[in-house]
């Protein structure tokens, strides 16, 4: 999967938007550093430990699907190449996210949400609702959004079987670079949300997380 900073017009944006939302919702993903858990190795996780970790990890690709949508929709709505640059660059880093929660679904015996495409419209709707409410408020919304991923990856990692160090490693680093992506965007002049837009990202989180843990 391919970004550029300097997308020149419109149409070249909207075109790899689309890439970017048929690759992942089918899958077509590949990270682009190497995955933190290293190369496969054998597991002696017991067959309910398996199913807890797949439904965990399955919870967060879908996360990392909204992601890739939402950073592609304010990237497309973003006033300037600055905003532009900084969406591509946490775009870039939540691809590695997919495509490593991918290959753990895979090594669990595990599947991604049947919703997926369903998932990706709908963060991408949010995404450009954000967008368009201008750059600060589209900050402001990393930002909540973020905080809200890694509260959420701090409570897999408590959940998480503590023999699943490979899940465990994955969980770790996409926590620090979420962290990051907050972190930035606060620098780059987030404003602050209202809190009733806080509890309303909350709510809808929260029936995502509990509908993808099991579909």
């Amino acid at each position: 999967m391919h970004y550029s900073g300097a997308m020149s017009t419109l149409s070249d944006r909207l075109i790899i938007s689309l890439d970017n939302a048929l690759r992942t919702v089918t899958g077509a993903v590949h990270a682009g550093r190497p995955n933190p858990a290293g190369p496969p190795a054998e597991e002696t996780l017991e067959p309910a430990e398996r199913q807890l970790a797949g439904a965990l990890m399955r919870v967060n690709h879908v996360g990392e699907v909204c992601a890739q949508a939402l950073y592609q929709a304010q990237a497309l709505t973003a006033r300037t190449d600055e905003l532009r640059r900084q969406m591509d660059v946490a775009a870039r880093e939540e691809c590695d996210h997919l495509g490593w929660t991918q290959q753990r679904l895979v090594e669990l015996g595990d599947r991604p949400s049947w919703l997926n495409p369903l998932w990706y419209a709908g963060a991408f709707g949010i995404g450009l609702l954000a967008g368009r409410l201008g750059d600060r408020t589209s900050l402001g919304f990393v930002v909540e959004t973020e905080r809200q991923v890694e509260q959420h990856l701090a409570g897999h990692m408590d959940r998480l079987p503590a023999g699943d160090t490979r899940s465990r490693a994955i969980v770790a680093v996409m926590k620090e670079d979420e962290a990051r992506h907050a972190d930035n965007a606060l620098a780059a002049g987030a404003r602050d949300l209202p809190a009733p837009v806080k509890w309303l990202m909350r709510g809808a989180a929260k029936v995502m997380t509990t509908t993808a843990h099991r579909i």
